[in-house]
């Protein structure tokens, strides 16, 4: 992630839980505008989902998602995506899809980009 930070505070991540979200059937994505010239992104990933080695690959999974589609995103939001249970399962291309997708229904999107 060339242009953006890991969300880490615990804070920040309730503070976005009180936003609207945006949901489909593999990602929820929360979005608000930061006070920083950066993107600052979240992954969050239950226990429900599976045993620890299923959520760290899910967390990779949505982390390279964002990585290689970094350039796509406007700076200066902050960004939590939590995985639902079809997430796990789900090809790398649909999951790619979705989060685009939630990402331009939030209008953290460059224009021009779909």
């Amino acid at each position: 992630m060339k242009f953006s930070t890991s969300l880490k505070l615990n804070h920040i991540f309730r503070r976005l839980y009180h936003t609207s979200g945006f949901a489909n059937g593999l990602l929820v994505l929360y979005a608000r505008k930061n006070r920083t010239g950066t993107n600052r992104v979240g992954i969050t990933v239950s226990k429900k989902l599976g045993k620890a080695h299923i959520r760290n690959r899910a967390r990779r999974r949505l982390r390279e998602v964002y990585r290689l589609n970094e350039d796509k995103f406007l700076p200066g939001w902050d960004i939590v995506v939590v995985a639902r249970s079809r997430c796990v399962d789900a090809p790398f291309h649909k999951l790619t899809e979705g989060y685009l997708a939630l990402a331009k229904k939030a209008g953290i999107l460059k224009d021009g980009v779909s």
